[in-house]
Parts: structure tokens; sequence; C-alpha cells
């Protein structure tokens, strides 16, 4: 049964629970009285019959979601061309290639089955943004995305609802974000952000839905409500890292939950055991369960090689059909005289490669280039030799002799016959890195030609596996490392990467490498499924190669990048199609007014909470409304405004490329919090002037006028939304000239 229209509880929630003794009983108290102050308030009108009570809280959900689904799916078909990352977000999900393997997970094989079902045949080349989707059906992969993101409307309002048990502070927050231009961009292409912030929605309105089920533990929905948070849990990180976030808000919540119950005397510690089981059981395993499922589900399915390849490892990509390693029988351990390639770790840095071209002059010495090449080439390979002998391992009659752990050797460039050689010349381009040449004639150099070869995290004399391990070359001479630095030489390295050797010993990804292809006539081949990691290894590697890969994102032409403290005061916005007065362009701004009264309420609400936590710690006796609304305004608040916290402040430590697209999410917490504070400050006026003939219309007043001016606002900047053609905003011919009221917004 949805709770009463005016925010009241039922007679028998008003009631305490027995036997609460301690912080839990002042927790229930503290339920109690907030609930029964908002019962009592003479600002919350009975409507009558319970079934007339249901019918309207029914239709205001239905009005809300109607309203936010209208928002969403209005003119989504425009504009008929690529925008802003739909390029990456739809090639990645192309069904097309729906079984080729790619850097992300759940979400694009979403994407891309709405893609399949709705006729997207793949076909499409998705190049760079403008690019018209012309006969191509695009429209069920932005609907999809449209669909979650105008969930996010109802389930808000449902939120704040049920935390503040007020309908006008549930409709002023569903105002908010169904007319904030920023959601309603977002949620109309294909982008992961709808169905990120769709889940993380769903696990707020479950967790604060099963902390209203807590006089009834264990009922069916307490059971439901439980595990739905703990699906949406899955869900949120299978979409991005920042679901970890809304992961620690419910983990926060339910160790202070647990510490209540641990609390109350009169449940005994089987009891409170139970309680532990299951919170464990659907919020710890259940997503784990989910989230692993899914990875399971994406490495059966996208089973073929593909654009996202390169990303991993030499042993990953053998499990790929299609790539040169699969199905391919090789050597197992590396020996003296093997053709072998030598990969590094490190995403996107590729083979070492060599090739006859020297470094120009004034560039350390003017010896033979060695670089990292991300593709197969011949000038990749090199032999592997001893240090102290010219002589020819392969000779039939030389016993086979394996390369181990510790060994002094030799790599001799194959299509050249120089040797990877070191010195104290200063690296081309970065600064105390020692540079890396091909040195010799045919083999023959000298002591800078010789290196260690070291297994990270072995033992002197084992083996050398091709693929698994991990290895380190260590120059004789000076003690350097040799490794990447990942920099893009000048045109006269052919752009490709710099390779350096580094006096610095720490073990860095940039410096490790492996033994991909092997080549040795004198050794038997196994085949590489042998070598093909367990799944707990590719579900690992898979996670150290996406975090890398979001750490290592460069902006592309174009894109405006931002910093975190510009994000709630709306100071810059993102394109996401167009530049000039001829193109269609949609341009990704919060509505102004809607960001700024948020920003105002986080102020007020800091300001306000403050004072009355002190009042009550204090023992100020306040009347039993005052007390109510002021619980409502630190738990209900609180809570929200840890969600906002926890959504926003850990960017500043974040050393990643950021886009204002990123605050979002804390966005909507923001957003919650206005519609809680401005209800309760708006009561808390008219409780305090009840004595004016006119007291009862301030809260009624003070909700329209807000309700109001939020849609006016939504009606003057829907075309940053919904497209704009013509002058732009600098003109001041231009219909958007009086609204560009920051010199930072670019539309």
């Amino acid at each position: 049964m949805p709770p009463a229209t005016g925010g009241g509880l039922a007679e028998s929630e008003l009631r305490p629970r027995r036997g609460r003794c301690g912080p839990q009983a002042a927790r229930a108290a503290g339920r109690d009285v907030a609930a029964e102050a908002v019962a009592r308030s003479p600002k919350r009108p009975a409507w009558g019959s319970r079934r007339f009570e249901a019918a309207g809280w029914w239709a205001l959900l239905a009005l809300v979601t109607l309203l936010s689904f209208a928002t969403r799916f209005h003119r989504l078909d425009e504009p008929p061309h690529i925008c802003w990352r739909e390029v990456q977000r739809t090639e990645e999900s192309s069904p097309k290639g729906f079984s080729s393997f790619c850097l992300f997970f759940s979400p694009q094989m979403l994407i891309g089955l709405a893609g399949y079902l709705s006729g997207y045949d793949g076909t499409f080349l998705f190049q760079k943004p403008g690019d018209k989707y012309e006969h191509h059906s695009y429209m069920g992969m932005r609907g999809f995305c449209a669909f979650l993101g105008s969930w996010l409307v109802p389930f808000a309002y449902l939120t704040v609802l049920d935390l503040s048990k007020s309908l006008s502070a549930a409709l002023l927050t569903a105002a908010l974000l169904t007319f904030d231009t920023g959601c309603l961009t977002l949620s109309q292409y294909i982008l992961l952000d709808p169905i990120l912030m769709f889940f993380i929605m769903a696990a707020m309105l479950s967790m604060v839905k099963y902390n209203s089920c807590a006089d009834r533990p264990f009922s069916a929905p307490w059971w439901f409500w439980l595990s739905l948070t703990g699906v949406s849990l899955a869900g949120a990180l299978g979409v991005k890292f920042v679901g970890l976030f809304i992961i620690l808000q419910v983990g926060l919540n339910t160790i202070a939950d647990l510490w209540y119950l641990f609390g109350d005397l009169s449940l005994s510690l089987v009891t409170v055991g139970k309680h532990l089981t299951a919170r464990v059981l659907c919020l710890i395993v259940l997503p784990l369960a989910l989230y692993t499922a899914t990875f399971a589900v994406h490495f059966m399915v996208l089973s073929k090689s593909g654009p996202g390849d390169g990303f991993f490892s030499s042993a990953f990509q053998a499990r790929l059909s299609g790539n040169n390693l699969h199905n391919a029988s090789i050597p197992e351990h590396l020996a003296y005289g093997s053709v072998i390639t030598v990969k590094n770790l490190r995403m996107a840095i590729g083979y070492l490669h060599s090739h006859r071209h020297l470094y120009p002059e004034g560039i350390g010495a003017r010896q033979q280039q060695v670089t990292t090449y991300l593709h197969k080439d011949y000038n990749n390979l090199w032999i592997i030799k001893k240090h102290n002998t010219n002589s020819d391992p392969l000779d039939p009659s030389f016993p086979v002799e394996f390369v181990r752990h510790g060994d002094i050797i030799r790599l001799e460039h194959k299509e050249t016959s120089r040797n990877l050689h070191s010195h104290y010349h200063e690296a081309p381009m970065t600064r105390k890195h020692y540079q890396v040449t091909g040195y010799g004639i045919n083999g023959t150099g000298d002591s800078n030609d010789f290196w260690r070869i070291e297994v990270v995290n072995r033992k002197f004399g084992n083996r050398i596996k091709v693929l698994r391990s991990r290895i380190r070359f260590i120059h004789l001479v000076t003690g350097c490392v040799l490794g990447s630095s990942g920099k893009v030489l000048p045109k006269w390295g052919w752009e490709q990467l710099e390779v350096t050797c580094t006096p610095y010993l720490k073990e860095t990804l940039n410096s490790i490498w492996n033994v991909e292809d092997h080549i040795n006539p004198k050794l038997p081949n196994i085949s590489l499924d042998v070598l093909q990691p367990s799944f707990p290894e590719i579900l690992l590697e898979s996670h150290m190669v996406m975090i890398r890969g979001n750490s290592g994102l460069k902006p592309k032409d174009n894109e405006f990048t931002s910093k975190p403290w510009h994000w709630p005061i709306n100071y810059q916005g993102l394109r996401f199609s167009g530049v000039n007065d001829t193109d269609f362009r949609v341009y990704l701004l919060g509505n102004p007014v809607v960001w700024w009264l948020n920003l105002l309420s986080i102020a007020l609400y800091l300001l306000s909470g403050s004072i009355i936590a002190v009042a009550m710690q204090r023992g100020a006796r306040l009347p039993a409304e005052v007390a109510g609304l002021s619980q409502v305004l630190l738990r209900g608040g609180g809570q929200v405004l840890l969600g906002w916290t926890l959504h926003y402040f850990p960017f500043f430590l974040m050393g990643r490329v950021l886009y204002f697209h990123h605050y979002f999410p804390a966005m909507l917490f923001s957003s919650m919090l206005t519609g809680i504070l401005w209800d309760t400050l708006l009561r808390l006026c008219a409780w305090g002037l009840a004595s004016w003939p006119l007291a009862r219309g301030i809260h009624v007043a003070g909700i329209l006028s807000l309700l109001l001016g939020t849609a006016y606002s939504f009606y003057l900047f829907h075309p940053l939304a919904y497209g704009m053609v013509g002058p732009l905003a600098q003109d001041p011919q231009s219909p958007m000239a009086g609204l560009r009221w920051l010199d930072s917004w670019d539309f």
C-alpha cells in the first residue's frame, strides 16, 4: 500500500518497537517523532478515504513518470548523426562485431543488443562525430539509453518521498530533474551515463526502501528490497568504476544499521547474526556473483579478435579466435638461438622494434633507432644469444640450452644484425634516461650490448616461459632497466614510441616485457591452449587494463576538459554536436536555475543542519512539529548529502582527464537534497508564522514558485538539449544571446 499522500504514516507505523534501548531506542524514537510530527502537521491536509489517497498517490507517480519519458523521448532522432562519444560507445557495441572482443563490458553488450533487436546491422563505420547515420538504424540504441534515463526522475521522486514522507518535496525533486537540460541531454544519446545513473538511483531507492522495512525484518518486502539493492550495486559497478561510490554509501549505511542492531539488547546475538548473514549474502555475495557472471558471459560471447586485442597481454590474446596466437603451437621455454618478439606489458606500448634508420645528429649517438611499435612487423624480430660467444646455437651439433632467470644475454636484431645496446648518452625525449640503440656489425659489438634477463618474482635458475613470464632487461654496464616512456617520437622516429634505459630500478609496467612469438626448430612445440590464463587471471587482467585505460585517457580534438570545482557552479558545458552557426548544435549544460539552486541548497543545509544539530545536542526542547521536521532534515537530508559528497569529492583526487558529465551522479543527490531542504524550511516558516492569517499559504506558495520557476527556466534553456540552429549566443541577433549568463558558456 502506498504511503498517505499527505506524508503521514499509518497508526501502526507510528508505534515504537518494544524492547529498544540505547542507540537503537534513540533511532526508533527519532523516526517516530518525525513521523508523528509529519502526520500532525496542519500543512499536510488529509485527502479523505484511503482509496482516494492511494489513487492520488499513483496518479502523481504516473504523471511524474509520463513527463519524464515525454521530455527524454521528444526529438530523440535529432540530430541524425554521431554526437560526441556516440562514435566510441556505438562502435564498441556494434552487433556486427558482437563476438569481437572490446575493452569495455556489459554496458556495451546491452547497447549492442538493443541495436540488434531494433534492426541495426552493424555496417555503419563509426569514424568521427558529425557523420550522418543515413539509412542505418540508431534509434533503438538511443531509445534504450533514453528509457533508462527516464527512470531517474521517478526513482528520485520515490526516494525523497520515502525519506521525507512529503509529496511536495518529492514533486520538487522530480521537477528539478525533469527540467534539467543537462540530465535530459545525457539521457538522449548512446552513452554509458544514463545506464550508470539508472543503477545508482535504483540502488539508492532500494536501500531507502529496505531501511523503511526495518520494523519487519526478514519479511518478503525486506528481502526483496535488500536483494534489489545488491543487484543494483552489481549493475552500477559493471557500467563504470564510479559505481564504487554508491557501493561505499550502501556499505556505510549497512555498518551503521548493524551497529544499531548490535546495541538493541532485546535482540539475541543469533538474531543479530542472521541480520549480518542476510546483508553479507545480499550486499556482498549476490553483487559479486552477478558482476563476475557478466564478465563470464562477456568472455564467452565476445570470443573473437577485435579492436581491443592490443590492450591485453599475449596470453590473453591467445584465447581470441582470429588472433595470430589463437590455436598456435610454439616452444614453451625460451632457449638460446630462438627468434622472438618482445612485448611491453603496459597498455598500448607495443613490441620492441628497430629499423635501419639512425638517430639524427644531436640526438645522442648516431646509431640505429630502437623504438616500440604497436603492429606486427618483421622488424620486431630478435635473436637471443649468449653474451660471450658468436657461435650459432641452432647448430645441430650443439645441445639445446635454455635461457634462465639471471642469465647474461645479447639481443640481436634479426633484420639488421645489430645488437640491442645502451650507453650513458641521454635518451632523445626523456631526461635522465639513457639512449637505447642498435649497435655492432653482424652481431659483433661491445660490452654495452650485454643485458641480464630477470623474471619478476622468480628465483635464479628458473626457465623463462613464453607468454607467461614477466621479464626485465637490466643493462650490465650502466645498471639501467630497458623500458618505454610511451612518448611519441618526432617524424624522424616515424612517430613510434621512445625506448629508453631508465636508471630507476622500480618495477613498473613500462619496464616489464614478455616473449610473444617464439621460433626455434630444435624445440618441440606445444599448443598455446596449455598456456592460456584461467578465468580468475583474465578477470584480473581485464580490470587492470580498464583501470590503466581510464587513467591514460586523452582529450580528443575540440573536447573541453574541466576541473571538479567547475561542476557545481555550471561553469562550462560540453559541445555534443556542432560548432558554427550553420550546424545543428547541442550543448551539454545544466539548467542554471536548477544548478545554482542546488548549490545554494547545499550551503543552506550545512548552515541550518548545523544549527539544528547543535540545538538538539544541547538538549533544546523543540515542539513536536519542529522536532519531527528537524529529524527529516537531518536524517533524510544527511543521507543524500552523503551521496553527493561520495560522488563528487573523490574526483579531486583523480589524475585522469575529467569532463563535465562526471558530475551528474552527484547532481542527482544535490537535487534530492534541494527538494527535502526547501520543503522542510517552508514548513518551518509556516509553523513559525502560525499566528499569521496567511501562514498556511506560505508552504504552498513557496513550492509552487519553485516549480513554476524551474519549468520556466526549462522553457528558456531547452534549445541547449533539443538543438539550436542559427547565430551563436555571442551574436546579438541570436535568440540565445540574452541567456549567455557566463562568458565561459560556448553555445
